[in-house]
Parts: structure tokens; C-alpha cells; sequence
């Protein structure tokens, strides 16, 4: 039952003031009855909007303003802006959502497509450059057939004690590979004819005979065997009266089971060997301290001593990407990653001393045709080690390919990367001597490594000396005496910083 509140007597417009004593007006007709009847305030079921909703009506109440409503009250202002912009900022992104939807989903297949393309140019140029188990395959199975043989023949195809670890090979037709054998460290060569691609197939095998391991002839004999290796050393290396004991030395190293006789495998292997042109070059530079001693061959297979570090930053990268590094970057690279300053003062010592060994040595004289830090190698101790010898060529051989080689232009006649003879534009035919000495191209190489981080008072000498080296010019065979006094002032100035010191 709804209670009912007393009724309220309201005066009529006839009447006068009412009085304080309602019994004293009379009573009073039902249509001046008003009963003021209280309410009872009942909830309403529609749940209360948020706050986002709130800012989001409050946002559309003030853009678009309705005519029944009135003007935000006062009490409001202080929070509309700051709703008003969560509001507008929600409107944004969701009529934009559809745009940035599209623009993620592209760039996310163009980072895809991106790796793709990079692991599979990665894969393409590691499998083209990297085919040592294709050397290993051919080599054994010829040394099965009884075509080669080799000092390490038994270990590498029966015992399976060399280990084939890193690949490191520059060039597709030269395998290059870490290795471990009788637990050393190694450094494993193999040579692989152009013909032996990712696609040879069951004759393979006999093309690389035919072609590399063709000569001895069966019945040959010693002593025809030796002469015809010492003509070989003389076409190469010039008309010296050392090479009958050069010779002799390949004899013996042919005969490496020591029965004294030389089989026809051993022979045809290391008839293969001298073809090479570094196993040429590591034969000459044995007795030398900065080339790698030779451990052991099989067929043209050979192995040589550990695996010098190299100087150049760039090795640290990935093979894709060292093309892509900046000159500019090199020297930042080299003073991070780098040894410190007086260990390259070392090894670019031992670098002058190889160029001492290379100008007039026991077998004639030898050029630098690759001249890059990616050549300059290191032991553990800091003592340099020509890391590749494939870019280092007798004199004969050169003066040979250049002596009457067509050309219009002085780049026309270039052995190697940077081995230049002039050009006689009036016959059109390249001389025979080099422009640049050994020297000159080391010291160009020595000013980017020696110099940033040098020691502030030892900087200028040295910069000037590397300069005064970089200007050797002429023929290479005419500047023997300023050549040997420059390598001589630059070997002092060096040994002075680090001498009576650790590094030494």
C-alpha cells in the first residue's frame, strides 16, 4: 500500500494570503487538493556506460552539438579536453586500422622475400665455393686405383684421421679448409678442375686423369724423371744453378716411404703438385720462416701448417657480406677487432722480411701480385705467415705471360691483380719488366695498418717513411739499392718502438 501524505491546502487566486492556521481558511473544494505524494527513486537495469563511452558521447555532444541540448555546464570543462582527445584519438586509429593493417603485412613478406633471397645466394655461392667433400671423393678414389699415391693417402681415404673442418676457400677452382690431423691444426689444399662442377658425373673421375695426372708416361725412368723436372723448374723460375738441388729435394720428397724408388704414383702425384702454382712457391720458400712448412700431399691433395689468423677485418664476416664493407669502416674495424698496435708493428715486420726473402732469393726472384691484408697472416704469436701464396709468381713466369702481349693501354699488361708493366704504344706490346717493386705495394698496404693508432711521438717518422716507400718507381730490377736502404730505415724505425718490451 502507498502511503499517503496529508493534503496540502493551496489558496486560490481569489483568496488572500494564506494564513499560518490552515483550520481558519474553511474547508476547501477537491480541485484545490493537491496531494503532494513523495516518489520512491527505483534503479534503472541499463548498466552505467564507461568511461571511454562517456568521453566518446561527451567527444560527439561538443563536435556535433544537438539542438535540444544546451552548453556543456562549467563543471565539465576542467576534463573534456583530455577526453575529447582520447576520444578523437580513438576515432583516428580505428578509421586507419584497415591502412596500417596493409602496411605491416607488406613489410612483413618484404622481409621475408629479403632472407629469402639472401640464404639463397648464401647457399649458391657456399656450395660453388665450398667442395672439399667432392675432393676428397675423387682424390680417394684414384689413389684406390692405384693412380696417385701420397704420404697421407692412408690416413685420408682408409684411416679417415683428417679431419676437414672450416671451409675457407676465395676461388671455386681452389679448396681451401681448416682441418685436423695427428692433433694439429691444419690447413688442407686441393685443386679441382673446371670441368669437375656440382654437375660431373660418373666420369668425372677419369677427365681429372687424363688431364692432371698425365705425365710420367709408364717407363719412364729416374734419371729421365729428373731431367724432366728440372726443365720444368727452369721454365718457372729462370735458368738457376740451384735448381739441381731443388730437383733433388723433389725426388725425395716424391720417395716419402723411403725404399728408395719412385713409383709411377708417386711420381704422377708430384708431377700434379709442381703444377700448382703455391706448392711451387712453398717448395722454394721452405727454408724460409714466414711460409707455411709443408706436412704432407696425397695426389695433388697437400696439407701445410695450421691456419695463420688473418689481418684483414673484414674476415670476420660472413662471405656475403664482406664485398659490402666500406673502405671507411676498415680502420674502425681494424682498431675493435684487430691486434693492438705493437703486435702489427710485429707482423708487419715479419711482412719486410718476406719482402727481403722474395728480391733475389736462393731460386731467383718472386712478385707480390695480390697485394691485401686478406694475404697477411699471423701465428698465435704474432709472427707473420704469408696466408696465401697463390697470388705470388716466380719472375720468369711473369716476364714470360707479359713479353709480347698485345695492348693499347699500360692496364692491358697486368699479371695477377696488381703486377703492371709498361705498354710500347708503338709496337702495342707489353715489356717485359714491372712499373711498381714489391716494396712500394707492401708500404701502401703498411700505411692503412700501421698507421691508425700509432704512438703520437713515433707517427710522423713513420708516415713519412711509408710515403718515401709508396714512391719506389721504375723498373723493379733498377731499384735494388734504394729499395734495400728504404726496408732497412723502416725495419729500425719499428724494431726502436717495440724492442726490450713483451712484444718482442
Amino acid at each position: 500500500a502507498r502511503a499517503t501524505a496529508p493534503p496540502v491546502t493551496v489558496p486560490s487566486r481569489d483568496d488572500g494570503p494564506a494564513c499560518d492556521n490552515p483550520a481558519a481558511q474553511g474547508p476547501t473544494s477537491e480541485s484545490q487538493i493537491i496531494q503532494a505524494t513523495p516518489t520512491t527513486s527505483v534503479p534503472s537495469r541499463t548498466p552505467a556506460p564507461g568511461r571511454k563511452e562517456t568521453a566518446l558521447i561527451r567527444a560527439q555532444a561538443t563536435v556535433f552539438p544537438s539542438v535540444e541540448k544546451g552548453p556543456p555546464q562549467a563543471s565539465e570543462a576542467p576534463s573534456l579536453p583530455l577526453e575529447l582527445s582520447e576520444a578523437l584519438l580513438l576515432r583516428h586509429l580505428r578509421g586507419r586500422l584497415p591502412g596500417l593493417r596493409v602496411k605491416y603485412v607488406f613489410l612483413v613478406w618484404l622481409g621475408i622475400f629479403a632472407g629469402s633471397w639472401l640464404a639463397y645466394v648464401h647457399y649458391s655461392s657456399y656450395a660453388e665455393l665450398c667442395r672439399g667433400h667432392i675432393c676428397q671423393v675423387v682424390i680417394c678414389d684414384q689413389y684406390r686405383k692405384g693412380i696417385i699415391s701420397g704420404s697421407i693417402c692412408q690416413d685420408l681415404c682408409h684411416l679417415h684421421q683428417v679431419e676437414w673442418r672450416t671451409c675457407l676457400s676465395s676461388v671455386p677452382g681452389q679448396q681451401v679448409y681448416s682441418g685436423l690431423w695427428q692433433g694439429k691444426e691444419v690447413t688442407i689444399k686441393c685443386g679441382i678442375e673446371e670441368s669437375l662442377d656440382l654437375k660431373a658425373g660418373a666420369d668425372a673421375a677419369p677427365r681429372r686423369e687424363l688431364v692432371l695426372f698425365d705425365k710420367p708416361t709408364r717407363g719412364t725412368s729416374i734419371k729421365e724423371f729428373q731431367e724432366m723436372t728440372l726443365s720444368f723448374l727452369k721454365a718457372n723460375l729462370g735458368d738457376l744453378p740451384s735448381l739441381p738441388a731443388l730437383a733433388g729435394q723433389v725426388l725425395l720428397m716424391a720417395d716419402f716411404n723411403k725404399d728408395h724408388r719412385v713409383s709411377l704414383a708417386e711420381a704422377k702425384s708430384v708431377w700434379a703438385l709442381l703444377q700448382r702454382n703455391e706448392f711451387l712457391l712453398l717448395l722454394s720458400l721452405q727454408e724460409k720462416e714466414h711460409a707455411s712448412r709443408l706436412l704432407g700431399y696425397c695426389g695433388d691433395l697437400y696439407l701445410t701448417e695450421g691456419v695463420p689468423h688473418s689481418s684483414w677485418p673484414g674476415a670476420v664476416l660472413p662471405p656475403l657480406l664482406r664485398p659490402l664493407l666500406p673502405p671507411a669502416l676498415h680502420g674502425a674495424l681494424q682498431q675493435w677487432l684487430g691486434p693492438a698496435w705493437p703486435w702489427r708493428a710485429k707482423i708487419a715486420i715479419g711482412l719486410l722480411e718476406f719482402v727481403e726473402e722474395l728480391f733475389h732469393g736462393a731460386y731467383g726472384t718472386f712478385y707480390m701480385c695480390e697485394t691485401t691484408l686478406a694475404n697477411v697472416g699471423y701465428t698465435a704469436k704474432y709472427d707473420f705467415r704469408m696466408a696465401d701464396l697463390q697470388q705470388v709468381a716466380p719472375e720468369a713466369a711473369v716476364r714470360r705471360f707479359l713479353r709480347g702481349r698485345h695492348c693499347e693501354h699500360s692496364s692491358d699488361c697486368t699479371y695477377g691483380r696488381d703486377c703492371r708493366a709498361p705498354c710500347d704504344t708503338l709496337l702495342r706490346q707489353c715489356k717485359g719488366d714491372l712499373v711498381q717493386p714489391n716494396l712500394a705495394k707492401v708500404c701502401e698496404l703498411l700505411q692503412d695498418y700501421l698507421l691508425p693508432g700509432a704512438p703520437a711521438g713515433l707517427r710522423a717518422a713513420l708516415g713519412k717513411q711509408l710515403r718515401t716507400c709508396t714512391t719506389l718507381s721504375g723498373l723493379a730490377s733498377q731499384v735494388e739499392a734504394h729499395h734495400s736502404l728504404v726496408l732497412s730505415h723502416l725495419k729500425t724505425l719499428l724494431w726502436k718502438e717495440i724492442s726490450n718490451t713483451k712484444y718482442t
